[in-house]
């Protein structure tokens, strides 16, 4: 009995299945719970904002970053460093970049970067792909977050043609769709008006493993849709407004301004999403499938 106990005594007792979600844009501390030996990490970057009509560049409204590594080599009590990337603030001239989001284990080896959308850095992790493009600063929609096994959603084209741009493209992978282009009112042969809606903000990415691949918005400024199973859409843009719509969480694009002539008056583009960080632990759960909630 004596021996029974003592044998009992010496064995480590696993650590139940845990998880550990950011979502808010930061830096924090992660501790590594009592007797968790091994975790696996998602990072989604932010999302880049939307510029007006005035300034051009695909590289604005792109969509965030996806990447994870599995199997991370750990011992209780770590303490680890979480940063989540803020998304971008939309303008009329050159917007921000999306943050990266990334996780740093004490020895201050990075472990895991999703770049932010519009950032010059790379990926780091075992799996990772891109977010979305605008396919056409000229008040297109926003890109979408990429996604677990294929990059986000390409925004819609702006048309400049007294129409609806062009839809926007879904995203694979469980990422999320590109947000839908502006419509274009011909012009007025009285007043020699022209007026442009902002384009709709890309899809975001949820964080809970792969899902469903987020829609493309419809032409006209509709966001694009969520993927992965708990991002939500864009916001559209507005008929009533010239403002376009910002992403998604998480991680999507914001769209592109709208213009109005002769006035030459410029609007801001929409807001990129805040990217995540989420970490899990147990037996069998690991990304990209097997990660949901415990």
């Amino acid at each position: 009995m004596l021996a029974d106990r003592m044998r009992q005594a010496a064995t480590v007792k696993a650590a139940a299945a845990g998880q550990q979600a950011y979502t808010t844009a930061g830096t924090y501390t992660f501790t590594v719970p009592a007797g968790v030996t091994s975790i696996s990490v998602l990072c989604v970057g932010g999302g880049c904002a939307g510029t007006s009509d005035a300034v051009g560049s695909g590289v604005f409204s792109k969509g965030g970053s996806l990447a994870y590594k599995n199997s991370i080599s750990v011992s209780g009590g770590d303490s680890c460093t979480v940063v989540v990337g803020a998304g971008g603030t939309g303008s009329t001239s050159t917007p921000s970049a999306g943050g990266n989001s990334t996780f740093t284990l004490p020895s201050a080896s990075l472990e895991v970067r999703a770049i932010g959308g519009g950032s010059s850095d790379s990926n780091i992790g075992s799996v990772s792909y891109e977010g979305g493009l605008n396919a056409n600063y000229s008040s297109g929609g926003g890109g979408g977050a990429a996604g677990y096994s294929a990059n986000g959603g390409q925004g819609g084209t702006g048309s400049g043609s007294g129409t609806n741009g062009s839809s926007a493209t879904g995203g694979g992978g469980g990422g999320g769709g590109g947000g839908g282009a502006d419509y274009e009112f011909p012009e007025d042969p009285f007043s020699g008006y022209i007026y442009r809606y902002g384009g709709g903000g890309g899809g975001g990415v949820g964080i809970l493993g792969a899902g469903s691949n987020g829609a493309g918005g419809n032409a006209g400024g509709t966001g694009g849709g969520a993927g992965g199973g708990g991002g939500s859409s864009g916001s559209s843009g507005s008929n009533a407004s010239f403002f376009a719509g910002d992403g998604g969480a998480y991680g999507g694009g914001g769209g592109q301004g709208g213009w109005e002539w002769p006035a030459n008056t410029y609007y801001d583009g929409g807001n990129g999403a805040r990217g995540a960080v989420r970490i899990i632990w147990g037996a069998g759960r690991s990304y990209p499938s097997n990660a949901a909630n415990v």
